[in-house]
């Protein structure tokens, strides 16, 4: 069997779902079952915060984009170009490129190998911007009210200026330690 590979294909954003059901509808139709393995629409399951209320919901990984896995060839690379809604393959103009192993870890896809799950830390949106005005709901710092100075996605914490010593210091604090004040 030729060699397949995972390729990244750029969407209009919003018809990630439409690409994916029309390539599998397609792949279907002409019979590609064995050169165009899987489509798939990375998504992620993300805690909101909002107005104290955490919910479950499940976000894009990568908006505008799907991921197939597919044995490239002139026949495939001309059946998923000209689906409805694809703008192009990733890659330098028109030679698509395969993602290698180390990009696909992450999303939880193994290539050729073991297909260990490394354990993620849940990720949180929260409806809170520099300059609200937050209470903390749990830690030691349970109770104070202040304005948030910095908010870091990627630590998952917002920045406050608490009193201590007759002074304003930063303390960071965790998003599921804080509720908007109302």
């Amino acid at each position: 069997m030729t060699e397949t590979n995972w390729y990244v294909v750029h969407t209009y954003s919003g018809y990630e779902n439409k690409v994916k059901a029309n390539i599998e509808k397609t792949i279907e139709n002409r019979k590609l079952q064995d050169q165009i393995l899987e489509v798939r629409v990375p998504l992620q399951d993300v805690t909101e915060l909002k107005n104290g209320v955490k919910k479950q919901v499940s976000k894009k990984m990568f908006p505008g984009y799907v991921l197939i896995h597919m044995v490239m060839n002139d026949d495939t690379w001309y059946v998923v170009r000209n689906t409805r809604g694809v703008t192009g393959f990733v890659g330098p103009g028109s030679k698509p490129v395969p993602l290698t192993p180390a990009e696909m870890k992450p999303l939880g896809i193994s290539v050729g190998g073991t297909n260990e799950e490394t354990p993620k830390k849940e990720k949180i949106d929260i409806d809170v911007e520099v300059g609200d005005i937050i209470v903390v709901t749990s830690g030691a710092w349970e109770g104070t009210t202040s304005a948030v100075t910095v908010v870091n996605e990627h630590k998952q914490t917002v920045t406050i200026e608490v009193e201590m010593f007759g002074r304003a210091t930063s303390v960071e604090i965790d998003f599921l330690d804080i509720k908007k004040a109302e």
